[in-house]
């Protein structure tokens, strides 16, 4: 075997193997000939070590692949998630491609297609999206929670919510009631001349009525909320209001067959006539409502010149208040509406309409006391027709056809409820959801995820040279100020704290309309609460 070695590796061996054919170890172990040849015994031994490093340096470069591979085949293994969650989500993103088309002719056909091709518009929607598919199912769980059969509860604000949502629901209760429930409010208030003949001289009466209880902003709004000159104090706001069509635009400059003002001009009449009036009567004082409410479009600002708060906001005391707008008597008028507190001409408001409400106190000084009470009653009207029964829902569909090619009517009666539910108690029917169906984790994650995003911010802004040491560290406040409004509120899921916030409201499951009533003026008091105290920025809107 020595000689099989050396004749492998050594030169001058070579010549030493023997020739012949006959079998031999050496002739057959090494194999490094071809027609009597050894191709090997030309190398240098330092070509023979370059030819051996290279072999083992492709033999490690293939194992680092082979490891490399295994590892990528790994780690994607782990980043696939296949929980049932993710499994859904991707089924429906698939589902929502169409795939036939080029992504890069039409990429929004591509991308959305097949969701466009299996969600038809509903009946009763002007739009839809999958925000309006996700709203529709939380809307069938919150209906199935509420009709529930078992719903029992420790919290009274839930079980408020469940009465509110059965006295809409009880359409039978409802067509039982028909008009008179709101006949005897406005005879309650002092009458209206469409149905019943009118001699007063009430008009800060029904003003301060219908305005403070009722919630109804004929001429203008009052509110009360955060000062944005001084975001720890509340303070009373004053701004323009008074039109019931969604913008200016849809009086002015219009001939008189417009579509939409005759279809509004009908359903005034409509409504005038369900309500107890006469035909013929309630049409002429119905268009000196419309003709009233086309004097406040003319003086009404256009939102496109409303757009800088700094312009339009404007701070005075109630005493250069009523030297600005003398036709209405303010201390006396927000005494009412903000009762029980004691206010006196010093008390800061702050006017998002000067200008406006200089010449809406013109206005109403120069109109006739019985058409402003006409006007004031028709915005009580306005506010609390959508809880009557079927017939004022018909008059409501054919205006809504004009104004945006849908009808009311069309949503199912128990949605209707459910979105009036969540207006009323919202914070009450969010607590029976979150506790039906939310994952305490999800909310601590995307907590978790907001955090990152804040530091990571605040790291990009040591990175901008072109920030001066002081605007940094402004920029980083600034970011730490936000306050986060993740999910939900916490205090929803405590009862005691819940039923705080509607503590004073009452409910029943049987009229429908007195529940709406009753909300109007506890949110009345709520609003008179709020001056006194600082804003709550943990408030959720």
């Amino acid at each position: 075997m020595s000689n099989y070695k050396r004749a492998t590796l050594e030169e001058e061996d070579v010549s030493e193997v023997p020739g012949d054919t006959a079998s031999s170890p050496d002739r057959v172990e090494v194999g490094f000939r071809k027609g009597g040849i050894d191709v090997l015994g030309r190398r240098t031994r330092l070509e023979v070590l370059l030819l051996v490093l290279l072999l083992v340096t492709l033999l490690a470069l293939l194992a680092c692949l082979l490891v490399l591979g295994l590892r990528f085949h790994s780690e994607s293994g782990r980043g696939i998630c296949l929980s049932e969650a993710c499994i859904t989500v991707a089924s429906q993103m698939v589902e929502a491609m169409d795939r036939s088309a080029d992504p890069c002719h039409d990429f929004y056909q591509f991308a959305c297609g097949g969701w466009m091709r299996k969600n038809p518009l509903p009946d009763g929607r002007s739009h839809w999206s999958t925000f309006n598919s996700i709203g529709e199912q939380n809307q069938a769980l919150l209906k199935h929670l509420l009709e529930n059969g078992t719903f029992n509860s420790s919290s009274e604000a839930e079980k408020k919510a469940q009465f509110y949502y059965l006295s809409c629901l009880n359409t039978q209760k409802i067509e039982e009631l028909g008009a008179k429930p709101l006949t005897e409010l406005i005879a309650k208030i002092g009458g209206w001349s469409i149905t019943d003949p009118w001699d007063k001289d009430n008009f800060m009466e029904v003003l301060k009525v219908v305005s403070g209880p009722y919630r109804a902003q004929p001429f203008f709004s009052v509110g009360v909320s955060a000062d944005p000159k001084n975001s720890n104090s509340n303070i009373i706001q004053v701004d323009q209001s008074g039109l019931f069509l969604p913008s200016r635009d849809y009086y002015l400059n219009k001939t008189a067959d417009d579509k939409v003002l005759v279809a509004y001009l009908d359903y005034m009449v409509e409504l005038g006539t369900l309500l107890g009036g006469e035909k013929g009567s309630t049409h002429l004082q119905m268009q000196q409502i419309l003709d009233f409410e086309k004097a406040l479009a003319n003086i009404t600002v256009p939102q496109d010149q409303r757009r800088d708060e700094e312009k339009i906001y404007h701070k005075v005391s109630v005493a250069e208040l009523q030297l600005l707008a003398p036709a209405v008597d303010w201390l006396e008028y927000l005494s009412s509406s903000l009762s029980p507190l004691d206010l006196n001409d010093t008390e800061p408001v702050v006017l998002y309409a000067r200008e406006y409400l200089q010449q809406v106190s013109d206005l109403i000084n120069k109109t006739d006391r019985s058409l402003l009470n006409n006007y004031m009653i028709w915005t009580l009207v306005q506010k609390t027709v959508a809880s009557l029964d079927q017939r004022f829902e018909n008059a409501q569909d054919k205006l809504l056809e004009s104004l945006i090619g849908t009808k009311k009517s069309c949503t199912p009666r128990w949605q209707t409820c459910i979105e009036n539910t969540d207006d009323t108690l919202g914070f009450a029917l969010g607590a029976l959801f979150v506790k039906a169906t939310f994952d305490k984790k999800s909310k601590d994650i995307a907590e978790e995820m907001i955090d990152e995003i804040r530091s990571a911010f605040k790291e990009a802004l040591d990175r901008l040279g072109w920030m001066d040491g002081t605007t940094r560290q402004a920029a980083k406040e600034k970011a730490d100020a936000i306050y986060d409004m993740i999910g939900f509120p916490e205090f929803i899921l405590d009862p005691k704290e819940l039923d705080d916030v509607y503590d004073g409201y009452e409910v029943s499951d049987e009229s429908f309309f007195q529940n709406m009533l009753n909300f109007y003026n506890f949110s009345s008091r709520v609003m008179a609460d709020q001056l006194r105290k600082p804003p709550n920025k943990d408030q959720y809107v």
